[in-house]
């Protein structure tokens, strides 16, 4: 058995598939391999690739018994992930060979969530697996568009409401004796949006008119929706799978009150009863009409993903977890039980880059999603954590070559506290610089003791008040607007719900505690601290010093420790390519780094 499949694969290398255009007689083969995989993303169809052949230059072949879908993005071919039920490993291997004896790298889109486990097992560390937003498709309960029964579409059923005022509107089907007038229809929309219009708006067009001239062999259906006798919207789609209808287009007069939810309803009503899903495609990246597909509540946002091949990759807890850890720990020698802490509520399909050598991951560094106040606005930032390479591989760049890649892939400020004073220069050498002053402060109940890199004054550690304090629970919600209220200032970092949740969680996870101070006013400042053996540590408080130390015996007494330290982290940024004129206060604000 072990003969023949390496019979197989050898056989195989020698593949090279033919793409050739895309035609109408491709519609069969290309159907039954759709109907293999019965996906729920819109790029599935027949007609869809055929529609749209022109704009993306789209080709097909087949490939080990699948379906390859090639077309041109931004001047560079991407590949379909292979579709059917054929050898979609051995499909892969050959694009590969394909694309490597062209000097060229595999870019394959789109990928649902089955087929990135798929790649990640078959091909670690190979590919860039991302999440393209614009991409996601907005798939409905056709029963919730149909009735727009709830509170949350009552704006739904107002705007209908107003439509049907007058009572002279009909709903039909799109047939040969409409489709001429619902062409008429899309130029006086045109002349309508001609204010906001652009090349892509140009394209969606010339592609409608292209598919009412292929409609009926397309298969697809149609609805059309009158006002006073005149053709005012009109919807066209077709059968995904048997679950799921697809909409491709949907268009209505912008200035008549109504007529988008309107034939949105009706299409589904007459058109969609038979099947449990609509999927509306996705929203490209326009603002407008991401609140509008929003708007309508989806019961899946099907995300969809890009992989590109390349040297550094997202990490992926399943396949790269236990090497992760083990890496953790021969560099900063943690408890194990604080790294599956961290990966279990930290790491995403998104914020964390790795190297892969010799079968296993060799480099790392996590990039936590932050924002840096600079300018009178927030510019987004990524804190780095976690760098690390194994010691056998040091000295070959890996940990420069992640940070640097991260820096151009997330098109932001880099931010991190180095772990020592030596590694400042390391990273200097960089491109970082210094950007927030570190400092440790020995507090008493009466006043603060300062020493170390910075002293602390009463105005770093909040605004002045007085009087008994009260200390009740917080919410992550409320740690945030509170930090945000009283820390932002030019150089401010600042960090989102969830990452606040977690370094709540963590800190109770040591026998911390977080909560907000409630003053003699009703004013209402954030305390953060755990204790560590005789020592009480303040991890971040906006209260001011005199406040602080009223409470420091109570704090003290509760925690059974003798004395207390408040440690604010220093810091370096690296801004990107974009921001390399972008002033640096190095007064900035930076804390709760703990991952």
């Amino acid at each position: 058995m072990t003969n023949k499949r390496q019979g197989d694969r050898e056989g195989m290398e020698a593949v090279k598939p033919e793409f050739h255009e895309l035609t109408l007689a491709d519609r069969d083969w290309m159907n039954a391999k759709f109907a293999e995989d019965g996906r729920n993303a819109c790029e599935y169809t027949f007609a869809n690739n055929f529609i749209w052949r022109k704009v993306y230059q789209v080709e097909v072949a087949e490939l080990c018994g699948c379906l390859i879908i090639r077309s041109v993005e931004q001047g560079e071919y991407q590949y379909s992930y292979p579709v059917g039920s054929g050898d979609r490993r051995a499909a892969i291997e050959a694009l590969l060979r394909i694309c490597h004896s062209e000097n060229r790298k595999l870019t394959m889109s789109p990928l649902c969530g089955e087929d990135r486990k798929q790649l990640l097992a078959w091909f670690p560390g190979q590919f860039l697996i991302e999440g393209d937003r614009d991409a996601y498709d907005y798939i409905y309960s056709s029963r919730k568009l149909a009735t727009l029964a709830g509170k949350k579409l009552h704006g739904k059923r107002n705007h209908i409401a107003r439509f049907k005022d007058g009572g002279d509107w009909s709903y039909e089907p799109l047939t040969e004796e409409n489709l001429e007038d619902c062409r008429t229809m899309t130029y006086r929309w045109m002349r309508m949006r001609s204010e906001k219009w652009n090349e892509e708006m140009e394209e969606e067009v010339i592609v409608l008119h292209e598919t009412f001239d292929h409609m009926h062999r397309l298969g697809l259906t149609g609805g059309v929706l009158r006002k006073a006798g005149e053709i005012v919207a009109f919807c066209m789609g077709e059968p995904l799978n048997e679950e799921t209808f697809v909409v491709h287009f949907e268009k209505a007069y912008p200035d008549m009150q109504g007529a988008y939810p309107m034939i949105n309803q009706q299409f589904v009503l007459h058109e969609c009863e038979a099947y449990t899903y609509v999927n509306r495609e996705e929203d490209t990246g326009d603002p407008g009409l991401r609140k509008a597909k929003l708007s309508y509540y989806p019961e899946i946002l099907l995300k969809k993903y890009v992989a590109s091949e390349s040297r550094i990759v997202f990490a992926d807890r399943e396949t790269d977890g236990e090497q992760i850890l083990e890496l953790w720990k021969t560099c900063f020698g943690d408890e194990e039980d604080y790294i599956r802490f961290y990966l279990d509520h930290r790491l995403t399909e998104d914020n964390m880059l790795v190297i892969h050598e010799d079968g296993k991951v060799v480099s790392m560094a996590g990039f936590l999603p932050a924002e840096y106040y600079s300018g009178g606005e927030y510019l987004p930032a990524r804190y780095v954590y976690a760098v690390a390479t194994l010691p056998e591989y040091r000295g070959r760049g890996y940990a420069a070559s992640v940070l640097a890649f991260a820096r151009e892939k997330y098109d932001g400020l880099l931010i991190l506290s180095p772990a020592e004073e030596s590694l400042c220069s390391y990273y200097e050498r960089m491109g970082f610089t210094r950007a927030f002053a570190a400092g440790r402060c020995g507090l008493t109940a009466d006043r603060p003791e300062t020493a170390g890199e910075a002293e602390l004054s009463a105005m770093e550690l909040g605004c002045e008040s007085g009087g008994t304090e009260r200390l009740e629970p917080v919410t992550a919600e409320e740690y945030v607007r509170v930090r945000d209220e009283k820390n932002r200032r030019e150089g401010y970092v600042r960090w989102e719900e969830e990452a606040v949740r977690y370094a709540m969680e963590l800190n109770a996870e040591e026998g911390g505690r977080t909560c907000v101070a409630v003053g003699p006013e009703g004013e209402r400042d954030i305390l953060m601290y755990h204790p560590d053996g005789e020592l009480l540590t303040i991890i971040e408080t906006t209260l001011p010093a005199d406040r602080l130390g009223e409470l420091l015996p109570e704090l003290l007494a509760e925690t059974g420790t003798t004395r207390a330290e408040y440690v604010q982290p220093g810091g370096m940024l690296w801004p990107p390519d974009s921001g390399k004129e972008m002033p640096v206060s190095r007064e900035g604000y930076l804390n709760l780094t703990l991952g």
